[in-house]
């Protein structure tokens, strides 16, 4: 008797809604690119730090509140639209000497690993291919809140990240280490549910 009243509450409770839901999907998402800044720093000759950016950025984030280990990120950056606000400079930073952006003018980020180390901040692992070379890098992130924008109407989430890339690595050779070779990365990104 006391098994047939058991059940059927845990009917009546499932049915009804009382039983706690299973845990959410990850969410999708695409880069917005009007919301999100890819910028670096990077020491000139001791004088100064050169802040630059890249223009045209994209990307999927796929994101699991419950599970932030279970998610991915996949960026690709444009090095034709690098930008330092100098016409002179971002010429020679598309030239062979730097991005070489006629023969690899595109670069990628692909997540492999996301630690959680906090309520909403994490260490993102993934791999860095720049100039054709690949290499792994780390950057902290913040996940800073999701919901509807109240500007577009639309499901948006926002991440920022930082970190810091060894351009030598990557084969970028010149002018270092009178042009710094530690360049810090600055990342402020906002993405739509797909």
């Amino acid at each position: 008797m006391k098994k047939t009243l058991f059940a059927a509450a845990l009917f009546v409770a499932t049915a009804t809604g009382a039983v706690a839901p299973a845990f959410a999907a990850p969410v999708s998402y695409k880069i917005d690119p009007a919301h999100t800044a890819v910028a670096f720093i990077v020491n000139h000759v001791g004088f100064s730090n050169v802040i630059g950016r890249f223009n045209t950025v994209g990307g999927d984030i796929s994101f699991d509140k419950d599970a932030v280990e279970k998610s991915t990120v996949s960026v690709t950056i444009d090095t034709t639209s690098v930008d330092t606000n100098h016409a002179k400079r971002d010429d020679h930073l598309r030239s062979p000497d730097f991005f070489n952006a006629k023969e690899f003018p595109k670069m990628t980020f692909k997540s492999t690993k996301i630690e959680k180390t906090g309520d909403k901040t994490g260490k993102l692992h993934g791999d860095l291919t720049m100039l054709g070379v690949t290499k792994p890098v780390v950057l902290d992130v913040t996940f800073n809140k999701d919901g509807v924008s109240p500007a577009s109407k639309l499901e948006t989430a926002g991440f920022s990240a930082r970190g810091t890339v060894k351009r030598t690595e990557f084969g970028m050779k010149y002018g270092a280490p009178a042009i710094g070779d530690d360049i810090q990365l600055l990342i402020e990104i906002e993405a739509v549910k797909s």
